[in-house]
């Protein structure tokens, strides 16, 4: 009998192991964050979504939730406040796939067009307030750092003061230009 009780509790013991695995498994696949660039078509603020249109001319239709937080706009803070703002351009830094597809973070850069360019971060200077990177053509392009940059990783997203750039890293910017100056707001780790 206490042979029969010791199988059932290994039995319990596996499936819960199994089941944590699974789960763990399934979020990290669910964590994964992106970034959509674009001009905001719609704020739904009932639905709580807000349609990009991104360079190609796709429309991607991202969430918002309460907690999605909104950067670059004065007395805004989430991602509602974007409602009437149709027009102007926005970072997007998602988590998801789909459907499923929410908001972390928006990047308010208005009448600023944001562009990409992608390369090894070859420098940072003083301070880390400029990022040089050399692209695949050997063009070596210099950034000035904004205050409210971001470093996506791809698992997840933190600011650029708390994470900063590492010479040597492949990395996509995500920058606007402002007074003959390149301003990067999002380092993506490729």
């Amino acid at each position: 009998m206490s042979s029969s009780v010791f199988k059932a509790s290994l039995q319990a013991v596996l499936a819960l192991v199994v089941g944590c695995c699974v789960g763990a498994v399934s979020r990290g696949a669910q964590d994964s964050t992106n970034v959509v660039t674009g001009t905001i078509e719609k704020v739904d603020s009932g639905a709580k979504t807000i349609a990009v249109k991104t360079a190609d001319g796709t429309v991607e239709t991202v969430k918002f939730t309460d907690r999605t937080t909104v950067h670059g706009l004065k007395d805004a803070g989430k991602g509602a406040d974007l409602a009437g703002k149709e027009g102007g351009h926005v970072i997007v830094h998602t988590v998801g796939e789909g459907a499923d597809k929410t908001a972390h973070s928006v990047e308010w850069v208005g009448d600023k067009t944001v562009h990409a360019t992608e390369g090894t971060v070859e420098d940072v200077g003083k301070g880390s307030k400029t990022v040089a990177v050399k692209t695949a053509d050997g063009t070596k392009e210099t950034f000035v750092v904004a205050d409210h940059a971001t470093v996506n990783t791809g698992k997840d997203v933190a600011r650029y003061s708390a994470r900063g750039a590492k010479k040597g890293e492949h990395v996509t910017v995500y920058y606007t230009e402002e007074a003959g100056k390149k301003v990067a707001h999002v380092f993506k780790h490729l």
